[in-house]
């Protein structure tokens, strides 16, 4: 990947707030976050509350880092709650489950990022650096797992062949994309494994979100986990008649 650098960046001076009941785990983060800027200001809550507290008073807040198992956090609910009073927060969730499941409910509830407590700092960093140049963050090896232990089939087949009908506006290139980035995979990565530039998968993408009407990244994340095995489907059909 790219060497990050945020000179000129907009996320250069951002406010990053970390959440989460360890100190430990706060201090940790906070390294990691100093690595990448020194000029990043950096607060810190121990519980819900009092992260709640700080957003309601700061609106300088460009990046939530919150843990999923703390004190007055009920998990996805917290999250609901977070993505409903600041919706223009971007969310990163810091847990200790590696269990697929989790991760995809936490995509399909709108978090741009998920970073497992057994990360080492470097993975952090690197997720980090990706949700602050505007992609996504999520551990692939994890999701992977998830595709590979999940044996149900596609909600095509369950529903007697039928399939969203707005799926079939998309290209192969636009369905290859959306099937990418229903696995948890970042735009970085989706260019290096098509071997086309980071610009052509964005005006794909683009594209794909206009014929399915979604007006964000975060609402295309949403759309391509939820239809992921019936857009694997239709790529290898597609693949196969060429």
């Amino acid at each position: 990947m790219k060497e990050f650098s945020l000179e000129d960046h907009a996320a250069a001076d951002m406010t990053i707030l970390i959440v989460d009941d360890h100190w430990v785990v706060r201090e940790s983060l906070k390294q990691v976050a100093r690595s990448l800027s020194e000029k990043f200001i950096l607060k810190e809550a121990s519980n819900f509350a009092e992260a709640l507290r700080i957003l309601e008073g700061d609106s300088s807040v460009g990046l939530l880092l919150v843990d999923l198992v703390m004190p007055g956090f009920q998990e996805f609910e917290g999250v609901q709650l977070l993505r409903r009073r600041y919706p223009s927060v971007p969310i990163v969730v810091i847990s200790v489950h590696e269990d697929p499941n989790h991760v995809m409910e936490a995509i399909r509830h709108g978090v741009i990022g998920y970073i497992p407590k057994s990360a080492s700092a470097e993975e952090i960093k690197r997720a980090l650096m990706r949700v602050l140049a505007g992609e996504v963050a999520f551990p692939r090896n994890i999701i992977a797992r998830g595709f590979d232990e999940d044996p149900s089939p596609s909600p095509a087949s369950v529903n007697g062949g039928e399939r969203n009908p707005k799926l079939t506006l998309l290209t192969q290139r636009e369905m290859e994309i959306m099937m990418r980035l229903g696995r948890g995979t970042a735009l970085f990565d989706i260019a290096d494994e098509l071997e086309i530039s980071r610009q052509t998968v964005r005006v794909h993408l683009g594209n794909a979100m206009k014929k399915l009407g979604i007006s964000t990244r975060e609402a295309a994340i949403h759309f391509a986990t939820e239809h992921v095995k019936e857009l694997g489907t239709l790529t290898a059909e597609a693949s196969e008649a060429i």
